[in-house]
């Protein structure tokens, strides 16, 4: 059987509604419910022998002075800047849709963007404290989301309420980065236009950069507590996360961090460079393969042998879960880095959060050639999602960066983005011309 968006939106939506009526009659065998997207015909059906109510208005949980409490200490309050510079670029009164932030609940806790669509959701209960969990309203992208743990769209009449069949939807469920816990809902809600698939892609993204963002600030607050927590070199270790950090330092600094204890380590340059090329090749490097890369080529491996010796006493006093192996040179644990993070984060589109966690080249100070091949990998990579896929205030950000400031491709198409009359543009056009002057 053909798919329902084959046909005109008209006539789609005259078979949904008909099989919505099917479905609240009792009749599930009907046929009409099998030209329904089974996404959305299983969702129905859950709400159905819930017995949520077709034309009820969700319920009020949280009121006025209840909700501003419950918001602050809610974890996505940190990250509301990153979604709206993602969701409502330019004037967010203006923006042509709606996007509301809704707890693991399914309470809505922040309902910004368009005033005009604001006033006119509004009367279907999309307020902030309202519960929109699908067992209270059916089937709608928040609700649905946070039933399946996955980015769902639905179409006006796909809704199960039918106070909701005038409008569209998108939304997808943000994790705790660590635990995968779920923490609450990101949604875009207005016409035909939230239901596209860049639209998916552009909440799926938004959720990413946000489980990113909330990464990197525990990381970030954890650096700086770890000075004050010293832990005992003979006791018993738990799991822990074990990062190296590389990026803007000439003097890398590796931490651990366990639900018991924290570590830190400030490393030589000649063992930062061993401790970043075995983290970027877990698989393992011969003792050939590893003097290549720290000491270039044409070096015995008996300069690396008496390195790596050092090496393993300072971790086996501090963290001896990293000591590497030998034959291959391995690490026993992953080995995180931070410019391997960034370098994640650009493969998930989180541009922004990229760009903030990129503190500059990798070992800049550092002469080895596998550290000066990485270096370049992750400044080519930073470099071209700016040019490819950034948006304009990121790719204006890039610009004022080291790597960015006497980049004039990336000026260049910076100008072109910038609206014509940006006041943005005659600094941008100054810049470039020094640039073509210094460069003649």
């Amino acid at each position: 059987m053909p798919s329902q968006w084959q046909s005109s939106p008209e006539a789609s939506r005259l078979i949904i509604e008909r099989a919505h009526e099917e479905l609240l009659a009792g009749n599930l065998d009907d046929q009409r419910l099998q030209q329904v997207r089974p996404l959305v015909r299983a969702s129905w059906e859950r709400s159905w022998r819930g017995r949520v109510g077709p034309e009820s208005p969700p319920a009020l949980e949280l009121g006025l002075d209840e909700l501003e409490e419950y918001r602050r200490a809610h974890p996505l309050a940190a990250v509301m800047d990153t979604i709206r510079g993602l969701l409502l670029p330019g004037t967010p009164e203006d923006a042509g849709v709606v996007i509301a932030i809704g707890d693991q609940a399914g309470r809505l806790l922040w309902i910004e963007g368009d005033r005009q669509l604001q006033s006119l959701t509004d009367d279907m209960g999309f307020v902030a404290g309202a519960n929109w969990a699908e067992d209270a309203v059916g089937t709608t992208a928040p609700g649905t989301a946070l039933a399946l743990g996955q980015s769902v769209q639905i179409r006006g009449a796909e809704h199960y309420n039918r106070l909701v069949h005038p409008w569209s939807c998108t939304a997808a469920p943000v994790r705790d980065p660590e635990t995968q816990r779920v923490l609450g809902v990101i949604d875009i809600t207005g016409g035909p236009e939230v239901v596209t698939p860049q639209a998916r892609l552009l909440v799926d993204a938004t959720a990413r950069a946000v489980e990113s963002e909330l990464l990197i600030t525990r990381l970030r607050a954890r650096a700086e507590e770890a000075p004050r927590l010293h832990a005992l070199p003979t006791r018993t270790r738990a799991a822990a996360r074990a990062t190296l950090h590389v990026l803007g330092r000439d003097r890398a600094r590796l931490e651990t961090a366990s639900d018991h204890e924290e570590s830190v380590i400030e490393l030589s340059a000649r063992h930062a460079a061993i401790l970043l090329m075995l983290a970027v090749n877990r698989q393992g490097l011969s003792a050939e393969r590893l003097t290549e890369l720290v000491y270039g080529a044409d070096v015995s491996p008996d300069t690396l042998r008496p390195e790596m010796v050092r090496l393993r006493k300072v971790l086996e006093q501090r963290m001896p879960e990293l000591v590497p192996e030998s034959r291959p040179y391995r690490l026993p644990v992953t080995l995180d880095t931070d410019a391997q993070d960034v370098m994640s984060l650009l493969d998930r589109g989180a541009h922004r959060v990229a760009l903030t966690a990129y503190r500059g080249p990798v070992l800049p100070e550092s002469t080895s050639p596998g550290v000066e091949e990485f270096r370049e990998t992750v400044r080519a990579a930073l470099r071209e999602a700016m040019l490819s896929e950034a948006s304009l205030d990121v790719l204006l950000s890039y610009a004022e960066i080291p790597e960015g400031q006497s980049d004039a491709e990336a000026l260049r198409l910076a100008l072109e983005m910038l609206p014509a009359r940006s006041p943005k543009r005659p600094g941008l056009v100054a810049r470039i011309e020094r640039l073509e002057r210094s460069q003649a």
